[in-house]
């Protein structure tokens, strides 16, 4: 699989026009070595490359990068300008989208007579589409925090704090063979509902309030995602209309997931049904996003996004509503794309559920 990957980054060498591509991002450089350290640089060219850390982690690259030659450097940057000089590369791409200005201009001074070319967006698109170890861990990944939700359900009641309701959930994901949480918890409950990135406060979760929980875990570095919004308490009538408007659109927009969908397609079928009942105002962000090595990654499932929906992508599908002074709602799954669909890998019924 690590021998397909660098095949794919190599097509940006003939792509660009460069004699080597500089890989500064870790989820990269893990991608295609196999390297989990938190610090370190890939050089790939047409017929090698080089990986270099430094005394740190030359053991642990011993024994978990084996396709490139491995080199020890005592500064990064120079580290890296000595093997281009070594490889008389005279044109090197690097992550623009990744490589502070400061390191950038550092790098070309130590190099004149090197051109470095941006690579932007580019390559984001190289660990978009999963292969089948990568599906593996990523459902694994997410079995793991679903259950690991429904695990603590039943202990989400009147008076808890949402910060407490977060802890809960991350000690039963780590005693479910979670790494770490792949985020800050979102617990919303109540007016903070209508927060759509609002993380687990002080408040006390009161009776007949609604609950949003966006949740993840990390199971060997594959990240997972996924939304639930409960009620605690029987919910009044106007609870039910939205989180039955909210369960619409992540239905519809599900069921079209399939090859050869555009992005903004599955926005759209999402966006329009919430518009059409009165509520569109109060959708403001995309539908969904890639997962994978990152929580956030390619592909963009939104009104901007470019491109089409390709076998093998796993991504969220996670319409939302939400209004200031009420609260909110957000339902959101991460699916895999089949050849003729998708399945879900979270596996959180997405019924509402009323504890």
């Amino acid at each position: 699989m690590l021998k397909d990957r660098i095949s794919s980054a190599r097509e940006y060498l003939e792509r660009f026009g460069v004699d080597a591509i500089l890989f500064v991002n870790l989820c990269n450089i893990r991608y295609l070595c196999g390297f989990t350290g938190s610090d370190g640089a890939l050089l790939v060219t047409r017929e090698g490359g080089v990986f270099l850390t430094d005394s740190r982690y030359t053991t642990q690259a011993a024994q978990e990068v084996s396709r490139f030659p491995r080199r020890e450097y005592q500064g990064k940057l120079e580290g890296i300008a000595a093997f281009i000089k070594e490889c008389d590369a005279g044109r090197v791409g690097f992550e623009s989208e990744q490589m502070p200005v400061a390191q950038y201009n550092s790098l070309a001074d130590i190099l004149p007579g090197v051109e470095l070319v941006p690579i932007g967006t580019e390559l984001t698109a190289l660990r978009q589409v999963k292969d089948e170890r990568e599906l593996e861990l990523l459902a694994r990944s997410a079995e793991l925090a679903s259950r690991s939700l429904l695990d603590i359900c039943g202990e989400i009641r009147p008076g808890m704090k949402e910060r407490d309701v977060a802890l809960a959930l991350e000690f039963a994901m780590k005693r479910a063979g979670a790494e770490e949480k792949a985020f800050d918890f979102i617990v919303a409950s109540g007016n903070r509902g209508a927060l759509p990135h609002g993380k687990a406060s002080d408040k006390q979760i009161m009776v007949g309030e609604l609950v949003t929980l966006d949740f993840g875990g990390v199971y060997q570095g594959y990240y997972s995602d996924e939304t639930v919004t409960v009620a605690v308490g029987k919910p009044d009538e106007r609870q039910r209309e939205i989180y039955g408007i909210v369960k619409e659109a992540h239905d519809l927009a599900l069921a079209a997931v399939k090859p050869g969908v555009s992005f903004r397609e599955l926005d759209a079928i999402a966006r329009d049904l919430i518009a059409g009942r009165g509520y569109g105002e109060f959708f403001g962000h995309g539908l969904g996003h890639g997962v994978g090595l990152e929580v956030h990654e390619k592909p963009v499932i939104s009104y901007r996004g470019e491109g089409t929906v390709e076998p093998g992508m796993v991504f969220t599908i996670e319409p939302g509503i939400y209004i200031p002074g009420w609260g909110g709602v957000r339902i959101e799954d991460t699916v895999a794309v089949t050849p003729d669909g998708c399945r879900c890998l979270t596996k959180v019924p997405k019924e509402l559920m009323v504890l």
